[in-house]
């Protein structure tokens, strides 16, 4: 089959289209003829040789795709030929055909392309763990979601809304914050020319958020724990702006709040983990695509040949959502 590939670690010019050896399920996978996958910034880490794909799996960048089912495992029933599925990934979206755990198969909503498809898996299943299964967020609580015109931002946006959180906050670049209104956004900080702590602040009449959805890390650290209230809960998903905090943190505020403080990556969690988490979103929510209440966020659609500049115009973050790959 062909596949994006790249045989060193660097930039997007790095990445072609060649031939490798096409997946064959196992006794609990199915193959899908992959149509469209997306970007995830997972992938630009590990094409830099920055984030390897977990012990015995794919090497093809790809988190999620969206397809038609072409065969299955001997230990798989429910599915025929030619349907339409969308799903996680550990690996392996950059090409024409992908394996993955029956358990992690979603049927695609009914009326949605494949295009649109792809666009939900990495960023809605994030989104769910952080403020559903870690978070526990409850309806009439706070909730700040930074970069939240990315993929997993407009995401969580829209669950949070579905949740019934009190006052939904995100940080974002002035010209998506009206976007992110259309999606719940209640309340919009410019990261760039505001102190977003300081506005949480005004915003909360200084009690602060009960949720907070961080990718960015070092730099944010001490501002987020000055924008959380009592029995709050942080969740940390990436080190965007780094590990590393730019001063000496006062930690206080952990103990005088009652802070709690996670982390979480959902590409090395088990495959049980990912299955639970798929069902749950699937039983919770799956209903809310055909609805019309959620809605796969594409930005921008490129053909697979065009994977080079697909990944400059991520790493630029100018994406509000997910950027597609069409295989053809």
């Amino acid at each position: 089959m062909k596949a994006i590939l790249f045989d060193q670690f660097g930039g997007p010019e790095n990445l072609y289209i060649g031939e490798t050896e096409a997946p064959v399920p196992g006794p609990d996978e199915v193959l899908v003829a992959v149509a469209a996958t997306a970007l995830n910034r997972a992938d630009i880490l590990q094409r830099e040789g920055k984030y390897p794909p977990p012990p015995g799996e794919s090497t093809i960048l790809g988190l999620e795709m969206a397809g038609r089912v072409m065969a299955w495992g001997e230990n798989v029933s429910g599915f025929q030929k030619g349907d339409h599925v969308c799903g996680l990934l550990p690996g392996g979206g950059y090409a024409e055909q992908a394996v993955l755990p029956a358990s992690l198969v979603l049927p695609i909503p009914e009326g949605l392309s494949f295009t649109q498809a792809a666009a939900i898996p990495e960023v809605f299943l994030t989104a769910f763990q952080a403020l559903d299964w870690l978070a526990l967020l409850q309806a009439g609580e706070r909730v700040l979601i930074h970069a939240g015109g990315s993929g997993v931002g407009t995401a969580a946006i829209q669950l949070a809304r579905l949740m019934d959180a009190g006052e939904i906050i995100i940080t974002a670049s002035k010209e998506k914050h009206e976007f992110c209104r259309t999606l719940g956004a209640m309340h919009t900080i410019d990261y760039k020319n505001e102190d977003f702590s300081q506005r949480v602040k005004e915003i909360t009449n200084g009690e602060g958020v009960d949720v907070l959805i961080d990718f960015v890390g070092g730099p944010n650290f001490a501002p987020n724990l000055a924008a959380l209230g009592l029995d709050s809960r942080m969740v940390m998903l990436a080190f965007l702006g780094g590990p590393n905090t730019e001063d000496a943190v006062n930690l206080a505020a952990i103990l005088r709040k009652r802070i709690h403080i996670m982390g979480s990556t959902l590409r090395s969690r088990s495959k049980a983990y990912k299955a639970q988490l798929t069902a749950d979103l699937q039983q919770k929510y799956w209903a809310a695509f055909t609805q019309g209440h959620l809605l796969p966020i594409v930005d921008s659609v490129y053909p697979w040949e065009q994977v080079a500049d697909a990944h400059r115009y991520m790493e630029a973050n100018q994406n509000t959502g997910k950027v597609i790959l069409e295989i053809s």
